[in-house]
């Protein structure tokens, strides 16, 4: 049973939602209204081209007791754009979602439920995957791979319909950074993780945002920008190769000793093949490190806002 004195913030991030966000504030505003009068939906616009700001402003001047509208100067990411609703946030709990209506708000009773049986985070999962093979696989393998770099062991999968309480904010208060997983900052404040089976509903309008490169991508950014598994990965591949080429080494010593000689050209040209190969993939994942340690020297803000419908927000 939800206790209807949870305080509820819940932040979604938009782009592109114009034909979606009034129908998923409806629904929002009938759910929350039965589980409690303390709510507040914070809409964060992340540079759409479309007039999703537009349709934002009109909502919460409609609502201006629930309804809080943020729109940054550019696209920065979702993440980004939930790092900046979350921190705006002033109610007990935050719960975020997507706009394009899959994660259904009469879903979130759910997660508030599973919230208050002792966890501090909980994530929505699908009961069925909604997309194509080749896009749920490599979801999938992304989000397995940030289950990993949060070094939680009761998460092995996550999702972007989420609820946690906003003290575990502190955690990353201080956070300055372009690259942003909110998961892994979440991960930062608490190992209590839970999950709870939701229905999740077909994208309505549009299409996903995410693709196979966008995919890799963020792999790639969760594995090199929150975690050092990659250069653990090269060492151990390094120390591979050494015991490889002493094995390599006794045996051109032993058929040198046996047979005279052993073909040249061939051998020698594959041997340094692998270890060139080798060489260059370790120096592309110190490059990955490298590029990383250059985006925060520069301390670029993980988010610029550019205007608010509530001013001492800016």
């Amino acid at each position: 049973m939800i206790d209807t004195s949870l305080s509820c913030s819940v932040v979604i991030p938009v782009f592109n939602g114009s034909d979606t966000i009034i129908e998923l504030v409806e629904r929002l505003t009938n759910t929350l209204s039965d589980i409690s009068s303390n709510y507040e939906i914070i809409l964060v616009n992340d540079g759409s081209p479309d007039n999703s700001w537009q349709v934002i402003q009109n909502l919460a001047l409609k609502d201006p007791a629930h309804i809080i509208g943020i729109n940054l100067k550019r696209n920065f990411g979702q993440h980004n754009a939930l790092l900046c609703g979350v921190r705006a946030a002033n109610n007990e709990v935050v719960i975020t979602m997507d706009d394009d209506l899959q994660h259904p708000p009469e879903e979130i009773t759910k997660l508030l439920d599973h919230l208050q049986t002792g966890y501090d985070v909980v994530y929505g999962l699908p009961s069925k995957m909604p997309h194509s093979a080749w896009r749920n696989f490599f979801s999938w393998f992304t989000k397995r791979t940030l289950a990993r770099v949060m070094g939680v062991k009761t998460i092995r999968d996550i999702s972007s319909f989420r609820a946690f309480y906003t003290s575990i904010r502190d955690a990353f208060i201080n956070f300055q950074s372009p690259s942003v997983i909110l998961d892994v900052l979440l991960s930062w404040g608490t190992n209590r993780f839970g999950t709870v089976k939701v229905n999740e509903e077909p994208r309505q309008q549009g299409h996903s945002n995410y693709n196979f490169l966008s995919l890799a991508s963020q792999a790639l950014l969760i594995l090199t920008g929150f975690s050092t598994i990659p250069l653990r990965f090269a060492t151990m591949v390094g120390f591979f190769f050494i015991f490889f080429g002493l094995a390599i080494f006794l045996y051109v010593l032993v058929a040198t000793l046996a047979a005279g000689s052993i073909p040249g050209f061939p051998f020698l040209a594959s041997i340094i093949s692998i270890f060139s190969g080798v060489q260059l993939f370790s120096l592309g994942l110190i490059g990955e490190y490298l590029g990383r340690i250059f985006d925060r020297s520069m301390e670029r803000p993980p988010y610029v806002v550019d205007e608010t419908t509530q001013k001492e927000l800016l």
